[in-house]
């Protein structure tokens, strides 16, 4: 009896230090959910009927979240520069968020230089792409479906309802580790961990369903995008099961399975649904995309272990399909990386010739030309299809590659500063502008583009810097210049302090 009133007395004692610490917590916890959207409430903080997450982020802060995020990408991750697989990246995501449920079509593409399997989307647009996307889809509908997967999850805002869900479970789940700790205290150790273990793996579970149910929603929305764009619903199946295949025995998963669960009956449900879509619609064949497979060829030139193996392997597709233009494209580039530059032109010659302005097919002329170091024609060639094609990304990138490399670098400076202007989020742009700027002399616009470069990684410090810099170089009788240049300086400090209380 004297044991059982200590341990109710004991219990009692622990439950009211709980209690006390329970309500600072919760208000700790109060504070944080409720501090995002403690600002005046403007039109885009309205709440969408049926959506209880618009309550804690509006549209405008999933942009400032996405902007903070890209920063960090590129301050972290190897990115890749070659802006002919931007271009396409690019091109087939804004194809697709054309059929997808996405209100605003603005979005920023990165892709991250690794040949793993890996795609993401984050709040306010961005979506990033592994480079490995492309050398494990076989085809445009596998590598569409993943993309339209992510584009999916920002049409559904899932990471807003995913905060919104972690918001409702916080409560109980804090009182339940409250409740564990107190077991600990009153009948000891083992059965307190016991107590936390549960409560714990209840949180988890919860929090993997919630996923699975996101999981699903997206590949739905994301199979009604693929029908809708005109491309094979089923090849997210496909995806699905070459995933599974490449990764049943490993030990390490891609991060993309890690982030998005991936089971048997997700497969079947793709498949599925997928054969729903196409019933609805007259018997079509899909065909594959020649662009995604010059791509995929490209990526694979990338990430072979020496030029030499690559040429060697495209060489052997060749010969088996001597019609297979990916294959030609493939061993041409892989030429050049090996410095054979004519036979790398003479080998493309054919394919450029059947499609001269096919985008694809002159600008990766124009790479050759360039690499043999014959500026002239690749200056002509480029001239000609920016007539056709003004101011488009890759040919105006290669053109100034190429002015640099016929030592015209104050035209290739220009060239840049017009991109800059049009891609103003552009890091690579950016970084080629402050290497051109360099050559050209220009040690102004040096400064300028490198606080713009490093401004886009989140590196104010050294943005301010550059611009601090460039301030003293201009004449105060210069006075549009100075004003600009501070502007851009107290600009960049305002971030710098709102980067250091976030």
């Amino acid at each position: 009896m004297d044991s059982t009133k200590q341990s109710s007395g004991l219990l009692g004692r622990t439950s009211l230090c709980s209690t006390t610490r329970a309500l600072g917590c919760l208000a700790l916890c109060s504070a944080l959910l409720i501090s995002p959207s403690s600002r005046a409430i403007t039109i885009d903080d309205l709440p969408e009927l049926g959506d209880t997450s618009s309550s804690l982020f509006s549209p405008e802060m999933e942009r400032r979240i996405g902007r903070d995020f890209l920063k960090q990408i590129h301050a972290a991750l190897p990115t890749v520069s070659d802006p002919v697989l931007k271009y396409y990246a690019e091109r087939q995501l804004f194809d697709l968020t054309e059929h997808s449920q996405l209100k605003e079509k603005v979005l920023s593409v990165v892709l991250i230089d690794s040949p793993q399997l890996n795609a993401f989307a984050a709040p306010g647009g961005v979506v990033g792409i592994n480079l490995g996307l492309f050398l494990y889809a076989e085809d445009v509908h596998e590598y569409s479906s993943v993309i339209a997967h992510e584009l999916a999850h920002l049409s559904q805002r899932h990471f807003a309802r995913g905060v919104e869900q972690q918001r409702a479970s916080t409560i109980p789940n804090i009182i339940g580790l409250l409740a564990a700790l107190a077991i600990g205290a009153a009948a000891g150790g083992d059965a307190g961990l016991a107590a936390i273990s549960a409560t714990q793996a209840a949180a988890q579970s919860n929090a993997l369903r919630y996923s699975r149910v996101r999981e699903q929603e997206a590949d739905r929305i994301g199979l009604s995008t693929l029908q809708q764009a005109g491309l094979d619903p089923d090849g997210m199946a496909r995806m699905f099961e070459r995933m599974q295949r490449a990764y049943r025995h490993s030990r390490k998963p891609p991060e993309f399975l890690l982030t998005h669960p991936l089971s048997d009956s997700r497969v079947s449900d793709a498949r599925n649904q997928a054969a729903d879509l196409n019933a609805r619609v007259a018997a079509r064949q899909f065909r594959d995309s020649p662009d995604f497979q010059l791509m995929r060829a490209r990526v694979e030139v990338r990430y072979a272990d020496t030029p030499q193996t690559a040429v060697t392997e495209f060489r052997q597709r060749l010969r088996q399909r001597p019609n297979d233009t990916a294959a030609a494209y493939g061993l041409a580039l892989a030429l050049s990386a090996a410095n054979n530059h004519e036979e790398a032109l003479d080998t493309f010659k054919r394919i450029y010739n059947s499609a001269p302005n096919r985008i694809l097919f002159a600008a990766a002329q124009a790479e050759l030309l360039i690499n043999a170091r014959r500026f002239n024609e690749a200056e002509q060639l480029i001239s000609h299809q920016l007539v056709l094609n003004p101011d488009n990304p890759p040919l105006a990138t290669l053109y100034a590659k190429s002015l640099n490399g016929h030592k015209r670098h104050g035209d290739a400076e220009q060239v840049l500063e017009r991109q800059t202007r049009l891609r103003s989020d552009d890091v690579d742009l950016w970084y080629e502008l402050a290497e051109t700027s360099g050559l050209a002399g220009n040690v102004l616009g040096v400064h300028q583009a490198r606080a713009e470069y490093f401004a886009l990684h989140g590196a104010y410090t050294k943005a301010i810097q550059h611009l601090e810099y460039a301030r003293q170089l201009v004449s105060r009788s210069d006075s549009k210049t100075v004003a600009k240049l501070e502007a851009r300086i107290l600009a960049l400090r305002d971030a710098l302090e709102e980067a250091r209380r976030a």
